[in-house]
């Protein structure tokens, strides 16, 4: 059995967990202590079973009143797919115009995803 210390960040309390594993193929998380609240035990769990991530990033775009759109993943993915998603997201480029909520890319990586902007950029006058 291993011991492995996490800092919560669901909530701002930012609790020190301490949750005890049984590796293998598979692990197993058999007790985790130190949550002042209930969200911090569903949180280390997932966080030891199954890492998931958002992303953030920026996208060039032709022609707009800004060179860059911001983009970020409109939900978790497995922290194992970031590298892929990113290659994805560095190698698109758009044209403008592009508007908040656009869907730039649906499922990279094979993730369930989308990529969505997060600004508008209008084309230049």
């Amino acid at each position: 059995m291993k011991t492995k210390e996490l800092i919560c960040i669901v909530c701002p309390n930012g609790c020190q967990l301490e949750a005890d594993i049984i590796e293998g193929k598979e692990a197993t998380v058999t007790d985790i202590r130190g949550s002042r609240c209930d969200k911090g035990i569903p949180w280390a769990e997932q966080e030891i079973m199954s890492p998931m991530r958002t992303i953030a990033s920026n996208v060039a775009v032709e022609g707009g009143d800004f060179p860059l759109v911001s983009v970020r993943t409109d939900s978790p993915i497995p922290l194992e797919c970031i590298m892929d998603v990113m290659r994805e997201i560095k190698a698109l480029r758009l044209k403008a115009p592009v508007s908040i909520g656009d869907h730039l890319i649906k499922n990279p990586a094979g993730t369930t995803c989308n990529i969505i902007a997060t600004r508008n950029v209008n084309p230049v006058k």
